[in-house]
Parts: structure tokens; C-alpha cells; sequence
């Protein structure tokens, strides 16, 4: 009697065991998949990588063209889901992704200044700088070839 009582006690806890493995496999698992980043439509993004750089042509259209790649970059940690409310936040998020950071915040901040003061002319070498700096990134996240 007592040797079935044991057996019957092992099992339950073996059952209960393999159970609980069960459901700690289904949480990694579902965590792994909501983490991992996915795959970005590289075409598209090389389509609108194409488009920003057409900007480059006048240098009435430099401040788009920043905007746009800036964007773009934006889009890419979106799609990435990397967290955060704002596009600084979400490179913060991503600056271990990111080769360059300093190249990429000089952008961003670059982007910044267009557009909340207005800044229209831009010198040669602060457009090429901003947008090498940009493209670096989305290749670094995947989103360029």
C-alpha cells in the first residue's frame, strides 16, 4: 500500500513537472517571437533610399533629402520594433545594432534643426556627411544591401 502511494505521488509530481516545463517552453518561445526583429522589404527600402538621394540633385531640395532618408531610418527601427516613443529613443534602443552612432545622431540632430528652425541652407559637406551617415545605419539594420 504504501509503494503504491509512493508511485502514485512520483507520478504527480513528474506530471506536474513536465507540465510546468510545458508552459516555461511556451513563454520562451513566445517571447523569442515577439522579440525577434522582422525582416525588413529591403526593395522598398532601396526604392525610397533612391528617392532621397534624387533630392541631393538641387540644393534647394538638401533639407528634403534629409528629412527623408531621416525618416526612412525612422521607419526602419519602427518596422524593427525597436521601443521608445520618439526616433531618439528608438536609436538609443538600437545603438548597439548601429556601427556609427555619433554619424547617425549628427543626422538626426542635422533633421532637427531643418525642421523645428527653419534651416534652409545647408553646406555640401553636412548634406553628404547626414546622408553617409544614414545610409550606414539602415545597412547596419538590414534595410539597405
Amino acid at each position: 500500500m504504501i509503494n503504491r502511494l509512493w508511485i502514485s505521488n512520483h507520478q504527480t509530481w513528474i506530471a506536474e513537472a513536465v507540465l510546468g516545463l510545458i508552459v516555461l517552453v511556451a513563454i520562451v518561445i513566445f517571447w523569442l517571437r515577439k522579440r525577434k526583429p522582422r525582416q525588413l522589404p529591403v526593395n522598398d527600402f532601396q526604392q525610397k533610399w533612391h528617392e532621397a538621394q534624387a533630392l541631393c540633385a538641387s540644393k534647394a531640395t538638401w533639407p528634403l533629402a534629409i528629412v527623408n532618408a531621416d525618416a526612412l531610418l525612422d521607419e526602419a527601427l519602427k518596422k524593427l520594433k525597436y521601443k521608445g516613443k520618439t526616433m531618439g529613443e528608438r536609436l538609443v534602443a538600437a545603438q548597439h545594432e548601429i556601427g556609427d552612432n555619433d554619424a547617425i545622431w549628427y543626422a538626426h540632430k542635422l533633421r532637427n534643426k531643418i525642421v523645428n528652425e527653419d534651416l534652409k541652407k545647408l553646406r555640401k559637406k553636412e548634406v553628404m556627411d547626414a546622408l553617409i551617415g544614414i545610409r550606414a545605419a539602415l545597412r547596419d539594420l538590414g534595410a539597405l544591401q
